[in-house]
């Protein structure tokens, strides 16, 4: 159990979205939950940017997970949350994107209920929707695409997400998270349904210094993947949408000459 000999206050929890990487897409509500912390407990994807906004004598704890890291279960970091909370105050979970869409924020919602802890909810900004957004990539588009699915790359077993089955079949935009180590496998079941041509991108760490992005077709993207070096943290990008990013013109122009030579 954590202890702290400083006067206790009344214990809360927020859960801040933190957004897709770039510390000033944080919500102003985002901010000042921050600024009002007593300890912050934040995630592998966090810009580490945004702890400054906390108070300096506040407690900044790291709780990443990230693929093959699993030092903080999400069990420990539940515990961690509630025992923090009871021992200093007011806890900021921080935790990248939206912290409803794959970040497991519900789970930390029901174990903060169950304690009696009183809990709100900040959203951020999904990378899903901001990152391709921020690249010139619509994920709706009138005449283009009329819906979008969302969808992890593989399941908690390591197989693909059954939902890209029926993704493929369908012809929304499908943004793809946590799943470039799939990314050959996943565009097998794209060409399977005959979509070999459907345009397709690859943005690592979105919104970063380190971001990197690749644009191609789904029978092209995992070859222009492994070309750039582009690595996880990325989201991939399949449908009609992708051809309005300004590098895919030029990715049509060179595939036009090559299939006619």
């Amino acid at each position: 159990m954590i202890s702290n000999n400083n006067h206790i206050k009344e214990p809360r929890i927020t859960l801040v979205g933190a957004g897709p990487g770039d510390a000033e897409l944080i919500t102003l509500k985002g901010i000042k939950a921050l600024q009002t912390a007593d300890v912050v407990l934040y995630d592998a994807l966090v810009n580490e940017e945004m702890l400054e906004l906390a108070p300096t004598t506040s407690v900044k704890v790291y709780v990443g997970k990230r693929s093959g890291d699993h030092t903080f279960s999400q069990d420990n970091i539940n515990r961690l949350m509630v025992d923090y909370a009871i021992n200093y105050g007011h806890v900021v979970r921080l935790k990248g994107g939206d912290p409803f869409v794959f970040g497991r924020g519900h789970e930390e919602l029901e174990f903060a209920t169950e304690h009696n802890i009183p809990t709100q909810v900040v959203p951020g900004i999904s990378s899903s929707i901001g990152v391709p957004g921020l690249q010139g990539i619509p994920v709706t588009h009138r005449g283009l695409s009329e819906s979008f699915w969302v969808i992890t790359g593989t399941t908690t077993a390591g197989q693909i997400s059954a939902g890209l089955y029926q993704a493929a079949k369908n012809n929304a935009t499908v943004v793809v998270l946590m799943g470039l180590h799939k990314l050959r496998e996943i565009a097998e079941l794209f060409k399977a349904e005959g979509k070999a041509n459907l345009p397709a991108a690859v943005i690592q760490s979105g919104t970063t210094a380190d971001e990197k992005v690749a644009v191609g077709t789904v029978d092209t993207i995992a070859a222009l993947v492994a070309e750039k070096g582009i690595a996880s943290p990325a989201l991939i990008i399949f449908g009609e949408v992708v051809a309005l990013h300004p590098q895919y013109k030029l990715v049509k122009e060179v595939h036009d000459v090559v299939t006619a030579g």
